[in-house]
């Protein structure tokens, strides 16, 4: 069942609260997001193999400083594996602005996290003074 343009629009509102009043969930949804980087995936897993190879060898010839460098590359293989594309990580989220006039005039996606806080006040604040005409 669809929702009322109402319950839509609080909907819409408590939204933009939550992205206004807590600038932790902004950082957290913002700063992890990325494409995934699949060269780096590739890259990874293979590091992370020969790792597991080097830390095998380092068993069979019962020599530890061989499997601990065994382990380190099996470590940073699955660290390059994660890592997300720069590209994309930057990118601040913003808030979906679904039946909302006030989300016609959003600026681009390469805008800076500084430019988005200033819209959503922006935003806060035009909202409080249309609810108090």
């Amino acid at each position: 069942m669809p929702l009322s343009e109402q319950e839509q629009r609080l909907l819409d509102e408590m939204e933009r609260s939550l992205y206004h009043n807590d600038a932790d969930f902004v950082s957290a949804v913002s700063g992890g997001r990325g494409r995934l980087n699949y060269g780096a995936l590739v890259v990874g897993i293979l590091v992370a193999i020969l790792g597991l190879g080097v830390v095998i060898a380092g068993v069979i010839f019962r020599q530890p400083l061989i499997g601990l460098v065994g382990f380190v590359a099996m470590f940073a293989g699955v660290l390059i594996a994660l890592r997300r594309s720069k590209r994309t990580a930057g990118s601040p989220v913003s808030p979906p602005a679904s039946g909302s006039p006030a989300g016609s005039g959003r600026g681009t996606a390469s805008s800076s996290k500084s430019g988005f806080m200033d819209r959503l006040n922006d935003r806060w604040e035009r909202r409080d003074d249309d609810r108090g005409q």
